[in-house]
């Protein structure tokens, strides 16, 4: 095992030679194995141990034993005690995940305080298997049955090529002890019931469940891969960054037979769930939003647009004082008093001081609110020239105007209104400018 784990280092992982590396060891017979394998390779490596207290005394058995086992070996070691129970009450998590998101934190914390340069876990190809079984009952895209990913970010996976039973007969003919979890024998966790009811019957029916397997992930791997590239090459066409939002062209997407597939790709990584209500969004009439955790999904006429909740500005109203020469919240406003006036900008207006009267205030628009665009006849709706602007729904929700006793001074950014223009008879003239 010993050489096929360094031939497979050499093949994959070669950019590990000569890096700091943290091994996550918790005791049981991969982790161990693990360490005693990169040992003798001689890496450079450190150890990481999370206590869980999840099982009392054996919890911190776990503990000494990981830590006589380095310090046999010299190899230095850094452990972490958890409160798992507390802190899944606290954030309302399961076991399970209370523990992986406060292992993975601590790891990565570790990361940098210490200067090193990757995390080592001991996920085998049995792990693989499982966690195929796991994605296939639950319901899952091709990325949820392509395996575990030998290297995730920071975390390397090097044993996912070995089975749980090479791992068994490496610790045997090495004399290697190591620790038993005992709830690895309950069938309370999924993982364990596939491990000891579904894969002892798989393996049953096929000696050679195990090679299979890895032909199989082999072959998904590689559709993953056409699939990766086939949804990069149709987000150059139909999807953009504007800013803070993605915004998704229907009119290109619907061109694709297959269009879900592209969505579900481009919007997996933003938490939502509800699938079909996304694939309905495509055909939904304008305004029509879907929600995920943090993030929004909203139909405006021939787009579909991603943006954070973050991004939805505050409802507030704040006023600006007579000779107050900046703002700083919702915006970033100067104003100054000046004699001459240059050429003014959708981002820059000059105004009649004697026209306002002070404070002026800037808050959102609301329905019914209207002003005299400068440079046309008459009174305007904010609505329409929203919409004559193509305007999106998020751009008008998130649209700020100044006003003077709640008259439209300028819809901020885009146009100043007629009625507080600078004229012949103007002796204050006022520099407005949105930086």
């Amino acid at each position: 095992m010993l050489n096929k784990l360094q031939k497979h280092l050499s093949s994959n992982f070669a950019f590990l030679n000569e890096k700091k590396l943290f091994l996550a060891v918790s005791g049981g017979i991969d982790s161990i194995v693990l360490l005693d394998l990169f040992h003798k390779l001689n890496y450079e490596i450190a150890v990481l141990h999370c206590n869980f207290s999840l099982r009392n005394l054996e919890s911190d058995g776990d503990e000494y034993f990981v830590k006589a086992f380095c310090d046999e070996k010299n190899i230095p070691i850094f452990i972490q005690k958890f409160d798992t129970n507390q802190f899944a009450s606290d954030y309302k998590l399961s076991t399970q995940l209370a523990a992986r998101k406060l292992r993975y934190d601590w790891f990565y914390e570790q990361l940098r305080e210490q200067n090193i340069d990757y995390i080592l876990t001991a996920h085998h190809l049995d792990d693989s298997l499982e966690t195929f079984l796991i994605n296939l009952t639950r319901g899952t895209g091709l990325e949820g049955l392509t395996g575990i990913p030998a290297q995730n970010d920071k975390i390397i996976r090097p044993l996912l090529p070995f089975s749980r039973l090479e791992i068994e007969n490496y610790a045997n003919e090495n004399n290697i002890s190591w620790r038993e979890d005992s709830s690895n024998a309950s069938d309370k966790y999924l993982r364990n019931k596939i491990r000891h009811d579904v894969v002892p019957v798989l393996k049953e029916l096929n000696v050679n469940l195990l090679a299979s397997f890895q032909n199989t992930l082999d072959n998904l791997q590689q559709s993953q891969s056409l699939v990766d590239d086939a949804t990069n090459l149709v987000h150059k066409i139909a999807v953009e960054n504007d800013g803070n939002q993605l915004k998704i062209n229907l009119n290109e997407l619907l061109k694709l037979p297959n269009y879900k597939a592209y969505l579900y790709q481009w919007l997996k990584e933003f938490e939502f769930t509800s699938w079909n209500d996304i694939y309905d969004l495509v055909v939904a009439q304008s305004g029509k939003q879907v929600f995920s955790e943090n993030y929004i999904l909203l139909k405006d006429r021939d787009f579909l647009i991603l943006y954070g909740k973050e991004n939805v500005s505050i409802e507030a109203v704040f006023f600006i004082d007579k000779n107050q020469k900046d703002v700083k919240i919702p915006l970033n406003i100067a104003l100054c008093n000046l004699d001459d006036i240059s050429v003014t900008d959708s981002n820059s207006i000059f105004v009649d001081e004697d026209q306002l009267k002070f404070p002026l205030t800037i808050r959102k628009w609301q329905e019914g609110d209207y002003f005299y665009p400068i440079g046309m006849q008459g009174k305007k709706k904010l609505s329409k020239y929203f919409k004559d602007e193509k305007m999106s729904l998020l751009d008008k929700s998130n649209q700020w105007i100044l006003c003077s006793d709640n008259q439209i001074v300028w819809v901020i950014g885009k146009r100043q209104d007629d009625r507080f223009k600078i004229t012949n008879k103007t002796t204050n003239k006022l520099h407005i400018k949105l930086n």
